[in-house]
This record gives structure tokens, C-alpha cells and sequence, in this order.
């Protein structure tokens, strides 16, 4: 979802985790490069917890951490979905148009994410339109699982939903992070980088790209599958599936 769909990351989370930190009269401000350091962690709540296992200045350590970090996340998650509602944050390129062909041919789509649920529901009805969550079969996302990525339980949970087998989909992922998790789970990932994660290791993908493309902006491959046309489209990923 974050990163992949859309750069949520550095403009949106980032941006909301640093509203939460003023209102809670906390002394913490992540930069653009901080939170390039902290995206490796995956999830909200477990990278708030790394970076005070990292923090050495001064402030009022709460007596339940725990409970803290639960609301200080849920400030962070209300301050993100304003954001959403403001519509500061877009589709990468070629999403949209690649959803939409999809559909048109059948293809059944599911979303497996460590953002929490209402987060993705907020982002689809604010740049797809409000009917758009009911595109995704199964939408696998947070708290669902006990073990948030590089762990594969998200896509295990996805495709106990689906019914169906690692090898009989296709994975999107932006971050070495993600590909991890679609690895371990037995599916195979095609990696569309950010800022953040083009420098990333993806061993086990099957393509790596700069993102999905359209006919005016051509994708560029950086590893995997050689035979790539402009840009990624439904029958490209069909004969991608098809490989062995």
C-alpha cells in the first residue's frame, strides 16, 4: 500500500507522525532523512518503539510505554487521514490505469499491508472514488496478524482469504522489507522503487522498476525478468506469470 500504490511515506506519514509529536508536547521531529533510517522498521506503532530504543534526549519516559505508543500512533493515524481528506497525496503513476485494466480483464485484486485498515480505506476512497475498497476481494492490513513484514504472515492471511496459492499471484512491493515477506511466503514480488528504497537489496524478485509507467513515461528496468515494454500492462504481466 504505502510506497507502492502511493508515496505516502516522507509527505504523509511522516509529515502526520510529526503533527502527533507537537500535539503530545513531545521534543521529537523526524527529518526526511530520519524517517528514511525508521522505514525499515514496518509499522507505526513498532517504529515509534525503535526510534525511543534510539532517542537519548530529554523527556518524561511514561510508566505504561505500551499504552502510550497505542495512542500516540492512533494521533498520528487521525492526523494522516486529514491529510487523505485534504488530497495532498496521489496514486504513483500507472496505478490507477493498471487497477482499472485489471478489472476489465477479471483479474482478482487484494491489497497485504502492515498500514492500518481504515488508513487504506481513506486513501482508496480519496483517489480511486468511494466504491473503490470493494475492487479488492480482501484487503489484509495492520494489526490482523500477529507479525507485521518481513514476516509473511500478511500474505499468508491474504491468501487463506483468497483461497489460493503463493505462486498462482502476482506481488507488488516497494521496499526490501516487503519483497522479504512476499518471498517468504511463496509468491513472487515485482518491485516499483521510491526515493526511499531504490538503493534497497530485492534478491528473490521477480522485476525491479522504477515504477509501473504509461505510454509518456516509459518504465525503466533495474534487475530481474530482461523482455520489458513501455510500461507494465495486464497482458506484460500475464506473459511475466506465465514464466517459469
Amino acid at each position: 500500500m504505502d510506497g507502492t500504490l502511493a508515496d505516502t511515506e516522507r509527505d504523509g506519514h511522516r509529515v502526520a507522525f510529526n503533527q502527533a509529536f507537537a500535539e503530545a508536547g513531545l521534543p521529537w521531529h523526524w527529518s526526511v532523512e530520519r524517517y528514511g533510517q525508521l522505514i525499515s522498521v514496518a509499522g507505526g506503532k513498532e517504529r515509534i518503539h525503535a526510534y525511543i530504543q534510539q532517542y537519548d534526549g530529554p523527556w518524561h519516559h511514561p510508566e505504561n510505554l505500551q499504552q502510550f505508543v497505542v495512542e500516540l500512533h492512533e494521533a498520528k493515524n487521525r492526523h494522516y487521514q486529514t491529510l487523505l481528506r485534504q488530497g495532498t497525496m496521489s496514486l504513483r503513476r500507472g496505478v490507477e490505469r493498471l487497477l482499472r485494466e485489471a478489472r476489465a480483464a477479471g483479474i482478482r485484486l487484494a491489497i497485504a499491508t502492515t498500514s492500518d485498515l481504515p488508513n487504506v480505506i481513506t486513501l482508496l476512497e480519496h483517489t480511486l472514488g468511494k466504491d473503490s475498497p470493494s475492487w479488492f476481494e480482501t484487503i489484509a492490513a495492520g494489526d490482523m496478524v500477529p507479525a507485521k513484514k518481513p514476516a509473511p504472515d500478511i500474505y499468508h492471511r491474504a491468501l487463506t482469504q483468497l483461497d489460493l496459492a503463493p505462486t498462482d499471484c502476482l506481488v507488488f512491493e516497494d521496499s526490501q522489507v516487503g519483497c522479504k515477506a512476499a518471498c517468504a511466503a511463496g509468491c513472487r514480488p515485482i518491485i516499483t522503487v521510491n526515493d526511499y528504497t531504490q538503493d534497497q537489496d530485492f534478491t528473490g524478485a521477480l522485476l525491479v522498476v522504477d515504477g509501473l509507467g504509461d505510454p509518456e513515461h516509459p518504465v525503466t528496468r533495474l534487475s530481474g525478468a530482461t523482455l520489458l515494454p513501455p510500461y507494465l500492462d495486464v497482458e506484460y504481466l500475464q506473459s511475466l506469470y506465465l514464466c517459469p
